[in-house]
């Protein structure tokens, strides 16, 4: 399971079909309101008539009529930060597909320059960010305002929804500490982390002082989202599947706690999904942080994993059985359509 945007990134290209979480009766599902989308309700662990699905990384280099844009189009900001050409990217997909979602075409990266943090991406590196590694480098971080910092993913947030059919579901996603974290630290993608790693064991402080003030960031960044049009925000923390499981708790889930909890106060009903790649390991944990759905990879039996996820629900102290997402895996669409 991926995101939208089409660089190397944290995580790979699956259909995502979602498994509603807790289902209620057929006549409780009947009585949902008809305006919501099928993946809406399903998210929300209402009875649904069918699974809907969705492919978390839809838009990009796998179509033709992407690749052509892009020639138009040189740099990956400009297809994301220009409102028309954001919304044309991500309607190619849904278009083509019929998709139940329709994903913004953005970027886990797109807020940072509203922090006070500018970022490159470079088509064959990636994301390339000046590193911060001192209590000095991070004065210049300051809370967004996304008003000011992202008027762009406003206007194709609320053009995708004018576009979409009312059984389409606009979905909007932020990038989770942790993981921005580990670009900010690294100062581009890594396959070891060490530099994060080693701020985390030796100045431990400095690190929870850069979460935080990502998460306040964050929570306020997907507050926008759907105040423009998401009507539902998936969680990226791609990176956290490199922490052990105490480092994990440390890290990563307190600040994805904080924005989902920011998400909940606001909006409760508006469902959440998290994914973390490689995240077998810390499926009860992520659980526990209160999301409405867990991403699942292909490595965790979806049964084994609905009950780990309700274990994990229970030992936080929340009901229901959760949501589950995902687990289809990508290297099945080299084989034959029977397959």
């Amino acid at each position: 399971a991926g995101k939208s945007s089409d660089r190397p990134s944290s995580s790979s290209s699956s259909s995502a079909p979602l498994a509603a979480a807790s289902p209620t009766t057929a006549a409780a599902a009947a009585a949902s309101s008809k305006k919501d989308p099928l993946l809406i309700r399903a998210a929300r662990g209402e009875a649904v008539e069918r699974t809907p699905v969705w492919m978390m990384r839809q838009a990009g280099r796998h179509m033709q009529i992407y690749r052509d844009l892009c020639k138009t189009h040189k740099t990956f900001r400009e297809r994301s930060e220009i409102p028309e050409v954001a919304v044309e990217v991500s309607l190619q997909p849904w278009e083509a597909y019929g998709t139940d979602g329709c994903i913004l075409f953005s970027d886990i990266l797109t807020p940072l320059p509203g922090m006070g943090v500018e970022f490159d991406i470079d088509d064959k590196v990636g994301p390339v960010v000046e590193p911060m590694r001192t209590w000095e480098s991070i004065e210049k971080m300051h809370l967004i305002d996304p008003s000011t910092a992202a008027p762009f993913v406003a206007q194709a947030l609320r053009t995708l929804r004018d576009t979409v059919d009312d059984q389409t579901a606009v979905l909007g996603f932020v990038g989770c500490p942790y993981t921005l974290a580990t670009y900010l630290v690294e100062g581009k993608t890594s396959k070891e982390y060490l530099e994060i790693k080693k701020m985390a064991f030796s100045e431990p402080k400095l690190l929870h002082a850069i979460l935080k003030n990502l998460a306040d960031s964050i929570g306020e960044y997907a507050l926008f989202q759907i105040e423009n049009g998401a009507q539902l925000i998936q969680i990226f923390d791609s990176w956290a599947g490199h922490l052990s499981p105490r480092d994990y708790d440390e890290f990563a889930a307190p600040y994805q706690k904080m924005i989902l909890d920011k998400v909940k106060a606001k909006y409760p009903d508006v469902p959440t999904v998290v994914y973390i790649k490689h995240s077998g390991a810390l499926v009860e944990r992520m659980a526990g942080t209160g999301v409405d759905v867990v991403s699942l990879d292909w490595t965790v039996d979806m049964a084994e994993g609905r009950d780990r996820i309700e274990a994990g629900r229970k030992a936080a102290g929340l009901s229901g059985r959760g949501g589950v997402q995902g687990n289809l895996d990508p290297g099945g669409l080299f084989g034959s359509h029977d397959t």
